[in-house]
Formats: C-alpha cells, sequence, structure tokens
C-alpha cells in the first residue's frame, strides 16, 4: 500500500469510529433508554470537555516524548475499549463517565490525526496544501459510511452501534503501528515556560478586541454545531409518532436522510477557495451564521410529506453553515495572527468552538428542552427548532453588526496559503 492510500485509510476510519455513533446515539438515549434531555446535553458535553483538556496534553507527549502515530493508536485502542463497554451502563450516570472516559481519548486524535499526516507527508516531500484535502475527504466518507451502516444494519437505536465504534476503533488503533513513524520534533525548548508548553501563550490575542469577538463566536456557533448533532436524528425518528409518518422513508431511513448534510459538506469545501477570494472572510461568515438560520428554520416547518423538500434543503444547507465557519474561521486565524503563536492560536479556535462551546451547548440545550419544551416525554419540536433558528438570527445579526474586517480580494492568504 502506497503511502497516500495509508493515510486514506487512517482518514476514513478516524471518522468511521465517531460516524457510527454520534448522530444516532439520542435515538438510544431517548427511544431505547428513555433518559431525560437533561442528561443527554450533558453526556454530549463531554466532547467539549475533553476538547478544552486533552489536546494540548497530547501535541506536549508528541511533540517531546512519544512518536505520533503510536501516542495515535495507543488512544485509539483505550477508546475503543471504552465504547466497547458503554453498553453495560445502567443507568444515565455510568453511560456518562464511560463517554467520558471514551472522549479524553478520541478527541484528541482529531487533530493527531491531522499532525500524524502532515509529518509523514512532508516526510516523503509532498505538496501538503495540494495532497491533504482529497485525503481528508475520506474522513467525512467514513463518517458517512458508518451512518450507513448504522442505519441499514437497523442499529439506528441499538447498542450495536457502539460495538461497531469499538471494533472499527481497534482495527484504527492496530492499524496505525503500521504507518511511518512520526518522531518527537521536540520544537518546544526545555527552558520554555508552562505558559509556552501548554500552547497558552496564545491567550494574548484576547487583549486585541477583534480577536476576543471572533473567539466568542466560535464558541456560540459551536454550541450552535452541537445542537444539529445531537437532535437531529431524534427529531426525524419521532415523526414514527405521528400515524401518517410512521412509515415514512424519513422514519426508516432517518440516519440516511441525515448523511445528505456530510455529502453537502464534501462538496461545499470545493467552494469555499471562490467566496472567500470574491467576498472576504467576514461575508463568508455571515454566510455560514445565516444557513444555521436555515438550518433550523426549514427543520422547524418540514415534515416526511409535502415538508419532506425542507428537510432535505435543511440538510444540503448544513454544508454550507458548517464548511464556510470552520474553513474560514481557520483561515482567519492562519492570517491574522503572529507565526509564533499560530499552532497555538488554532488551538484555541478549536477550543472555543469544539470545546467551550459544545459543552455549553449540550448542557444549556438539555435543560431547555427538558424545561420548555417537553411535556409528558413528548418534545415540540417545531418550537425547539424555532427557538434555534431565533438564536442563529440573533448571533448572525450581533456578528454582523459588532465583527469588523476589510477584505483585501488581492491577498493570497484568502485563498488557502501562502
Amino acid at each position: 500500500m502506497d503511502l497516500k492510500s495509508k493515510l486514506i485509510g487512517m482518514s476514513f476510519l478516524q471518522f468511521f469510529v465517531w460516524g457510527a455513533w454520534l448522530i444516532t446515539i439520542g435515538n438510544y438515549w431517548f427511544g431505547t433508554k428513555q433518559w431525560s434531555g437533561e442528561q443527554f446535553g450533558a453526556v454530549f458535553g463531554t466532547l467539549g470537555i475533553a476538547s478544552i483538556i486533552m489536546p494540548a496534553l497530547t501535541g506536549i507527549i508528541a511533540d517531546k516524548y512519544m512518536n505520533g502515530e503510536r501516542l495515535y493508536g495507543l488512544l485509539h485502542l483505550a477508546s475503543a475499549g471504552f465504547m466497547l463497554y458503554l453498553p453495560q451502563a445502567q443507568n444515565p450516570n455510568e453511560f456518562y463517565w464511560i463517554v467520558f472516559g471514551a472522549m479524553l481519548c478520541y478527541m484528541p486524535t482529531i487533530s493527531l490525526s491531522n499532525s500524524v499526516a502532515y509529518h509523514i507527508l512532508k516526510g516523503a516531500n509532498y505538496d501538503v496544501v495540494k495532497v491533504f484535502p482529497p485525503i481528508r475527504v475520506f474522513g467525512t466518507v467514513g463518517f458517512i459510511a458508518a451512518m450507513w451502516l448504522t442505519n441499514l444494519s437497523g442499529n439506528k437505536a441499538s447498542e450495536n452501534m457502539f460495538y461497531i465504534s469499538g471494533i472499527a476503533g481497534i482495527i484504527l488503533g492496530l492499524y496505525s503501528f503500521s504507518l511511518p513513524a512520526c518522531t518527537p520534533q521536540r520544537q518546544i525548548s526545555e527552558r520554555a515556560s508552562i505558559v509556552e508548553k501548554l500552547g497558552l501563550n496564545a491567550l494574548e490575542l484576547f487583549a486585541q478586541y477583534k480577536m476576543v469577538l471572533f473567539f466568542l463566536f466560535s464558541m456560540f456557533l459551536g454550541a450552535a454545531l452541537q445542537l444539529t448533532n445531537m437532535y437531529g436524528d431524534v427529531f426525524l425518528d419521532e415523526f414514527k409518532n405521528m400515524p401518517q409518518y410512521a412509515n415514512s422513508i424519513v422514519v426508516q431511513k432517518s440516519t440516511l436522510i441525515m448523511s445528505i448534510s456530510q455529502v453537502s459538506e464534501t462538496l461545499f469545501i470545493l467552494a469555499i477557495p471562490f467566496f472567500l477570494k470574491r467576498f472576504g472572510i467576514k461575508r463568508v461568515m455571515m454566510i455560514s451564521l445565516l444557513a444555521w438560520v436555515l438550518r433550523f428554520g426549514l427543520f422547524a416547518y418540514g415534515n416526511p410529506g409535502d415538508g419532506l423538500w425542507m428537510i432535505i434543503l435543511s440538510c444540503i444547507v448544513y454544508g454550507m453553515a458548517f464548511d464556510f465557519f470552520n474553513i474560514s474561521g481557520s483561515l482567519f486565524v492562519e492570517t491574522t495572527t503572529d507565526s509564533k503563536i499560530r499552532s497555538s492560536a488554532q488551538g484555541l479556535f478549536m477550543m472555543m468552538s469544539n470545546g467551550f462551546g459544545a459543552f455549553f451547548g449540550g448542557l444549556i440545550s438539555g435543560k431547555l428542552i427538558d424545561a420548555f419544551f417537553t411535556n409528558n416525554g413528548v418534545r415540540d419540536w417545531h418550537n425547539i427548532w424555532l427557538s434555534f433558528a431565533a438564536y442563529a438570527l440573533v448571533i448572525a445579526v450581533l456578528f454582523g453588526l459588532l465583527f469588523k474586517h476589510k477584505h483585501d480580494p488581492n491577498d493570497t492568504r484568502l485563498q488557502g496559503g501562502h
């Protein structure tokens, strides 16, 4: 197997492991176990906590003490162990702590997989900017494949989704040991302060008004992303409680319908360079924010009958909502921060969106849905999605008013490279 094929396999399995359960866990939680929304929000909060704690620590280990591919493999084997044990949880509290253990091991592998791929490609003298994106696309393909497997095998509400994830995690963990060695770079000086070692020197960016706003909006948008991951598939599946929709394709193949979102994601990635060059980062991020309003609003009025087109369009819009913020946001950090703290700044961006955003989004939404939108175990999805749409609209208006950034169409960095 050639080098690029090996990395394609790694990327595919990296997100296959996640896709096997991330979108469908709500069906298991609410449908099979009949547990509460507030507790479910806390479970999704584990992704955020792990994203805050672990990437910096594993980055230090990979940089100074252990080969990147070995650390990557060990983390996946540990995460797989937790996933295989997860079905044994007898109550929400046990379930929470097992998922938390799994996420402490899995979440840092997302950034570590990129680091390993970059290291291997650079070592083989590949142009990373050209070669890596087509490899990364197979990660999304893996996520979609796992969603389809979980749904088509009849396991979108069963404990088997965790076994599928665990087995794939073991395969990936063992597979990673066959990758070329990613030896520690030891780029952090022994005399560096603890602040530098933990990448916290990027916190100086919080002294800049524009960056403070950017990171705050990153957190708010990270919460929006978590809402769609947590509740999208559950929303579609619960149409089974309406007799006229009980046997519809939306109910039977809800995960396949949701996977349109990931297909859309792969297509909108290709459009980003054009949009950034033409409209600039602020407008592209505004497009993303308005796309989130559409995403939630279309779900509010969609149904498996004459409103099916709204559900499908919402899934298509998701690609724009997700990519245009995450990719352009990352590029904004890349082009506006000093090279000495750029990696740390990227970590800060991910911490605010996938960390604090995911944590607060999961926790608060669960409490609100239980308190205001659930009656005798029945969720009022129309008003849930409308409230989410209103949230995204407020964020969009505030971002447009407060965030100032001048677009230079001649800046080649806006096309994604230097």
